[in-house]
């Protein structure tokens, strides 16, 4: 997979590659240190769900007028069944199969489904991975709003004269979380995992204490209640179903964390975490089956009077958690995004010496900020938000249905047959959350449809402007072979140093060489065109970074290449070269880059609504000087002017 950028710095295409290159955690760390910190980050989403999860959908059956029993152990043989089938089955087990290079996520999978399929049949498969990438912002704005609702909701049990200020108190919170971002999370990190395992020992024996009240509620391990609840309760079946899947938000965490804590650390955890949520939401059952009228929040009512308040306070800390791990997934996504040409360029900024993972991006922090307030500004309560998550998780996971098919097909070479058996009765599970979830599109579940919709037509409008620029570019240059030529026979003068010049595509004269022969007459003792590609891989060894073509007359071509997963660094990347013999001086050395003015031209060839969007993303991006990690200092810009 490329990435060609909206101005001509990089480009090119990638080749494919295979083999096994480490992922994304440390080697050196201790599987145990692993464990815990999975724990904290990849577990906070679903380990939170108990909180809202079974009320909801119990006070939709109840609400509907079925039997409170039948619905309470319907809905809990649907939970724990969910959990079995969707979490452990298809993403403990098979997705975290489908690693690339150690890498796992929704763009990871678009990658490997890409490959096998070649790039010259990878439209829909582009189009997937954009659309589960877009409802993953989605997710990314919601979660951390309903999971601070909830646990702040909490706050009405200890004293009802809070009630009215729940909104204003959660507000507070995600405030605070969206704005200590920039200090990075290193620090608090190492707490996360102890706290989140508390938390998991915590929800266990609350829910153990209570089983007692009502053993029948041991009926649901029994699938046979699941299959017949959805069965015959029609609509309100359905709608129930759309509740329940609240219950598994989080599972693509296990897939796209994968490259920062490994697959055997994920599946560890898991099974750690999984008898806490089973043993709760069972616990929370058997408290309604014997007290009906504590289905207002039975989650904390499994608690005695005195410890509401310790347990409000653990709850708000996990939804923390909880938040802080999809908005670092948002990072690390729109890192992807942008490295596959998904997205313009925005600033990065490195929160760790150590660890590369650990980034900051200004303006997705705050465009996320903005979400997440919005969102508890229109829905006020995590019941209302409730509608709005499941949409956004669902079709998410459709999406990664799809794309692990092609992938056991296709890359795993595995009959198609099979494939179908492995994946179908998945994408029927997760097909029939979805329609359950757009069931409540009126109430709700229209907002992250339209979060999704407008990050998909941005990034569309991105792929589409891109190429038209580099297009009209494109028909300004000329080859690179003729370009020497003609410079042979002027024999302009020539000064010390090195001149780089970044181009998307190396065998075509840059706009930056060319307006800097025709106005300063002069030429560097060398000229390099540098091209930097996106590897289809999410990280690139050292030895495969660079590579160096002669031209001839002081002119050469080098190849730079980055993972999907990396931020480009030219100035580390040149150094590199050094082992190939190539003398690299950063102090003699002009990067000259291509500001490019972009403007609507007299027939535009995309619709002018479009051509406004592209240029208000190309205007919003970072400039290749910071983006590319170059020396201030060293940069030479030549301006030029393109219209759409």
């Amino acid at each position: 997979m490329s990435a060609m950028q909206g101005r001509e710095e990089t480009g090119g295409a990638a080749g494919s590659h295979d083999g096994a290159a480490p992922g994304g955690h440390d080697p050196k760390t201790g599987f145990w240190t692993l464990v815990v910190g999975a724990a904290g980050v990849v577990f906070g989403d679903i380990g939170t769900s108990p909180l809202y999860a079974f009320r909801e959908a119990a006070k939709v059956g109840m609400e509907g007028g079925l039997d409170a029993r039948a619905s309470v152990i319907g809905v809990l043989s649907l939970i724990l069944w969910a959990l079995m089938l969707v979490v452990t089955v298809k993403y403990v087990f098979i997705l975290l199969r489908a690693d690339n290079n150690g890498e796992g996520g929704i763009l990871s999978l678009m990658a490997l489904a890409q490959r096998a399929m070649g790039h010259a049949n990878g439209r829909l498969i582009i189009f997937l991975g954009m659309l589960g990438a877009a409802l993953f912002y989605g997710d990314a704005i919601i979660s951390p709003a309903i999971s601070v609702l909830s646990a702040v909701e909490g706050l009405k049990l200890v004293t009802p004269a809070l009630d009215d200020y729940v909104p204003q108190i959660t507000t507070a919170i995600l405030l605070l979380l969206f704005l200590v971002q920039s200090r990075g999370t290193a620090q608090v990190a190492r707490l996360f995992g102890p706290i989140m395992m508390l938390w998991f020992f915590l929800m266990a024996v609350g829910g153990l204490y209570h089983i007692k009240d009502d053993l029948g509620v041991f009926w649901a391990l029994n699938p046979k209640y699941a299959v017949d609840f959805i069965l015959h309760n029609g609509a309100i079946g359905l709608a129930i179903l759309g509740a329940v899947f609240l219950a598994v938000t989080g599972a693509e965490a296990l897939y796209a964390d994968l490259g920062h804590f490994g697959r055997s650390p994920i599946r560890f955890t898991w099974f750690m975490a999984l008898p806490a949520l089973a043993l709760n939401y069972l616990g929370q059952g058997a408290l309604v089956l014997a007290h009906p009228e504590k289905i207002e929040n039975p989650f904390f009512l499994l608690f005695p009077e005195w410890a509401l308040a310790p347990m409000v306070a653990m709850a708000t800390l996990a939804t923390i958690i909880a938040g802080q791990a999809v908005i670092t997934g948002a990072y690390s996504l729109s890192r992807q995004a942008i490295q596959l040409g998904l997205l313009p360029r925005l600033e990065i900024r490195y929160t760790s010496d150590v660890h590369a993972g650990q980034i900051y991006m200004p303006r997705i922090n705050y465009l996320l900020l903005a979400g997440v307030l919005l969102s508890v500004g229109l829905f006020r309560n995590s019941s209302n938000l409730a509608a709005a998550y499941g949409v956004a998780v669902t079709g998410t996971m459709v999406v990664t249905a799809i794309l692990a098919f092609v992938v056991i097909w296709k890359d795993w070479k595995r009959p198609l047959w099979l494939a179908a058996v492995i994946m179908l009765p998945f994408l029927i599970i997760d097909s029939t959350f979805l329609l359950a979830n757009l069931l409540k599109a009126l109430h709700g579940g229209l907002f992250p449809i339209i979060v999704a919709a407008i990050i998909m037509t941005m990034m569309l409008v991105w792929r589409r402007g891109t190429r038209i620029v580099l297009e009209k570019t494109r028909k300004a240059e000329m080859p690179m072979e003729e370009l020497v030529d003609i410079l042979a026979k002027s024999n302009p003068h020539r000064v010390r140093g090195t001149a780089v010049f970044l181009t998307s595509d190396p065998d075509f004269a840059p706009a930056a060489l060319l307006h800097n022969v025709k106005h300063n007459k002069v030429l560097h003792e060398k000229n390099v065109m540098l091209t930097v590609i996106t590897d289809d891989r999410p990280r690139v060894p050292d030895s495969e970074r660079v590579s160096i073509e002669p031209i001839r007359d002081g002119f050469s071509r080098v190849t730079m290449a980055f993972g999907y997963a990396e931020t480009p660094n030219v100035p580390r990347g040149l150094a590199i070269a050094r082992s190939q013999g190539w003398r690299f001086d950063i102090m003699s050395t002009s990067f000259f880059v291509s500001r490019r003015s972009i403007r609507i031209g007299a027939n535009p060839r995309m619709r002018l609504w479009q051509s406004k969007m592209y240029m208000f993303l190309a205007r919003n991006a970072s400039d290749a000087t910071d983006f590319f990690q170059i020396p201030t200092g060293r940069v030479v810009e030549v301006g030029t002017q393109v219209t759409l």
